[in-house]
């Protein structure tokens, strides 16, 4: 499995991403929002797109969609439940389903819910296992709940999904968001050695170039995933006083998230 990140310099810091198969030349689009580049990313690396992934239905993810599939005719793919938000869709996907490109690269679809009811994330078993998250895990964070999403099923899908794959797992966000989030990460554990020291470089990286992160890296600096630090349930009781002595899980993973929505 050949991985294209590509960087679309947008306001909104969008990542796109191209997943080829190396024997065929045949790749998939994940959120191509920057139609132009991904095409021109497939041309100068000689491979044909014959499918789009949509992570979900938001515009700034399906945006690219109609010049995509002018350009190639490649099938759209999204959340089977997505049907009525994302035009023109020609496969639904439900969790297991799998997704084959060429002859080499074979994608299964999570149903994660919590950004929005219709999300989905592809988990790509190569020699090095990979998942492409869109907007349900960021670099050092989580997505938002506000439009369409819920905050309950995004701890759910963090507790019950994310946290259960292999440590090594490769993380492909939606977004750059990783020095903001790492300052948040601080504001909330501002003991965290690891995210303290991963700060400066972040903050001055090359977002063409972005860090690709690891699951068991976001367990030591995404908030989201630490919710049995002391130093973050100490912190996070001077916002909620009423917070119990020893919180549950789901309790902090909320709170968080509810301060985060306004950090």
């Amino acid at each position: 499995m050949i991985v294209e990140q590509i960087w679309t310099a947008n306001a909104y810091r969008n990542f796109n991403y191209l997943i080829a198969c190396a024997e065929t030349g045949e790749a998939l689009a994940i959120d191509p929002l920057d139609h132009q580049k991904c095409l021109a990313t497939a041309k100068a690396k000689g491979w044909t797109i014959t499918q789009i992934l949509n992570t979900h239905e938001h515009r700034d993810h399906t945006g690219g969609n109609q010049e995509m599939v002018a350009a190639t005719g490649a099938n759209v793919l999204a959340h089977a439940n997505a049907r009525e938000k994302i035009p023109g869709m020609d496969r639904g996907l439900r969790a297991g389903d799998v997704i084959k490109v060429g002859k080499t690269v074979e994608l299964e679809c999570l149903d994660t819910p919590g950004h929005t009811m219709c999300h989905i994330c592809l988990r790509g078993h190569g020699d090095r296992p990979a998942l492409f998250c869109g907007d349900t895990l960021f670099n050092a964070g989580a997505g938002n709940c506000h439009n369409g999403g819920h905050p309950t099923e995004l701890y759910n899908t963090f507790a019950d999904q994310l946290a259960k794959l292999p440590g090594e797992t490769l993380i492909y966000p939606g977004h750059d968001y990783i020095a903001n989030n790492l300052r948040f990460t601080l504001d909330r554990e501002p003991d965290n050695a690891k995210a303290m020291a991963m700060l400066p470089a972040t903050t001055e990286q090359d977002a063409a170039k972005a860090l690709v992160t690891t699951l068991d890296l976001e367990k030591e600096i995404n908030t989201f995933f630490r919710l049995t630090s002391p130093s973050v349930i100490r912190r996070l009781r001077e916002a909620f006083p009423d917070l119990p002595d020893i919180p549950d899980p789901k309790t902090v993973f909320l709170k968080l998230r509810e301060l985060r929505n306004t950090w």
